[in-house]
């Protein structure tokens, strides 16, 4: 690592003492960050894996129930139904906290099931497929929230990671070794000067 090209003086030696400290006080702090970010991460990746199972198995028993209405009430009766049924989705973007940092995120309000068509000439498989399908999308709805946060956690973690090798793969290092160059040169011409200066001792004595 190639020291900084600057003067071996005392002012510049306490300017890389200091440094110094700052530099490796930043890179306990940054790596105890990025430490807690990787636990967060991992922790929302164990949620992650926990929906997918969930929407496995809601998607197992959504698609199933639509057949069975399909067969049960034929296509042209759930047309007539799909033209009846209008929901309001409300979508808006939170804030999530998580080891002091704050990520965006999207969150889906899913509305409560209604009743737009007659019950007259429908079958209870209508009901069970909406009620189905409306567990599957609220479950689509955490996932994609989750996915969100996770994506920038895993960017603040590349982002903290690369600050810490950068510290202490280049800053910490090259610091350093200026301070124990700087040190060396003052303590060369520290013992010439006690040389010089026992020399002229002796020749004035």
């Amino acid at each position: 690592m190639a020291r900084l090209n600057i003067a071996p003086t005392k002012s510049n030696l306490l300017a890389m003492k200091e440094q110094l400290s700052i530099s490796q006080n930043g890179y306990d702090l940054l790596e105890q960050k990025r430490e807690i970010l990787v636990q967060e991460l991992m922790r929302m990746v164990a949620k992650v894996k926990l929906l997918e199972d969930d929407i496995a198995t809601a998607t197992e028993r959504a698609y199933p129930a639509f057949k069975r209405t399909l067969m049960a009430d034929g296509s042209d009766q759930l047309k007539r139904i799909s033209h009846d049924v209008h929901y309001e989705f409300e979508m808006h973007e939170k804030q999530v906290t998580i080891a002091g940092m704050s990520f965006s995120s999207l969150d889906m309000t899913i509305p409560s099931k209604q009743l737009f068509y007659s019950m007259i000439g429908t079958y209870a498989n209508t009901d069970d497929m909406i009620g189905q399908f409306f567990e599957l999308l609220s479950l689509l709805t955490q996932m994609a929230s989750i996915r969100t946060i996770v994506w920038r956690l895993a960017g603040e973690v590349k982002k903290t990671q690369r600050r810490v090798n950068a510290l202490s793969k280049h800053v910490i290092p090259q610091t350093l070794e200026t301070k124990n160059y700087i040190e060396n040169v003052l303590e060369e011409k520290e013992r010439e000067n006690i040389f010089v200066l026992k020399a002229l001792k002796k020749r004035n004595s």
